[in-house]
């Protein structure tokens, strides 16, 4: 065993840490439940950053597009997603569409799992940009099946209001921040959410695929009843449209795999040249009667 653990890297050490403690604890348990909008699941926002204010993914029939003003633009990378994941459970704890976000930079910081770094490229920008474009942002669903097309138009939020002081993060402010989610959003949200356990989002943070993949696959573990195989180009469709080759995009997303697996491991899934195939089993979080 020691042997095994001085070849690890550090991130995979970590992984594996914490894949060892969900294991030992139930995310309800530990406090740690989770939800993700449907939608949100079934496709996804950028990686990185896209020039221009139009985006668009496909999943088989559902196509998730995102609009943003230019200034401050659409949404990318792994900060959104934490936020969003943040939001979606607070929706389903409250039951509203109202959401205090702290009284401090730091503290919300914190209830995300990120540290409060300064500077151009640090921590603190980024949640503040990011919190911009994710609020200001339009997003577009449309299911098309044989003859029918459903089109659902909804924004994130009606309206935000954030009293953060990047300069002083931990300073207090006179008012709490608060976003009001739109009411078509927040219905998504409690449509039929997708449990996830926070701890294995925290794990995850630094890669946006990562998050992504995790989702994916404890959402199609829900419902899965016979085995899946998704083509290698269908799953770059969905989650890896800003790779420019295709083997260039799967190189990425097996390894990102990897790290899913080390705090996933009841997912069920086979990899072949053809694609990924997915096989029933246990959702990372059980689904609870109530929700």
């Amino acid at each position: 065993m020691s042997s095994r653990k001085q070849t690890l890297k550090p991130t995979e050490e970590a992984l594996i840490s914490e894949a060892l403690a969900i294991e030992a604890e139930a995310a309800a348990d530990a406090g740690a439940l989770g939800y993700l909008a449907r939608c949100m699941v079934q496709a996804t926002m950028p990686h990185r950053k896209v020039e221009g204010t139009h985006f668009e993914r496909k999943n088989g029939s559902f196509t998730l597009t995102m609009m943003a003003p230019a200034d401050p633009g659409l949404p990318y990378g792994s900060v959104p997603r934490l936020l969003l994941a943040w939001l979606s459970t607070e929706a389903v704890r409250t039951r509203s569409r109202e959401i205090e976000l702290g009284d401090s930079m730091s503290a919300f910081m914190r209830e995300i799992g990120l540290v409060p770094t300064g500077g151009r490229w640090g921590s603190i920008t980024r949640l503040k940009n990011q919190t911009a474009r994710l609020f200001a942002c339009t997003v577009n669903a449309i299911y098309k099946e044989g003859g029918r097309t459903g089109i659902l138009n909804r924004s994130v939020a009606d309206r935000a209001v954030l009293w953060w002081d990047a300069k002083d993060p931990a300073q207090a402010a006179q008012w709490r921040s608060k976003v009001v989610l739109s009411e078509p959003f927040f219905n998504e949200i409690l449509d039929r959410p997708v449990p996830v356990d926070q701890r294995a989002l925290k794990a995850l943070k630094q890669s946006p695929l990562a998050l992504d993949t995790y989702a994916w696959l404890t959402y199609r573990a829900s419902y899965m009843t016979k085995a899946s195989t998704v083509p290698w180009e269908a799953i770059a469709g969905q989650f890896g449209s800003d790779y420019k080759l295709l083997r260039q995009f799967k190189a990425a997303f097996l390894t990102e795999l990897r790290k899913v697996a080390a705090v996933y491991p009841a997912a069920e899934f086979d990899v072949s040249d053809k694609g990924l195939t997915v096989k029933p089993g246990q959702p990372h979080v059980q689904r609870k009667p109530s929700v």
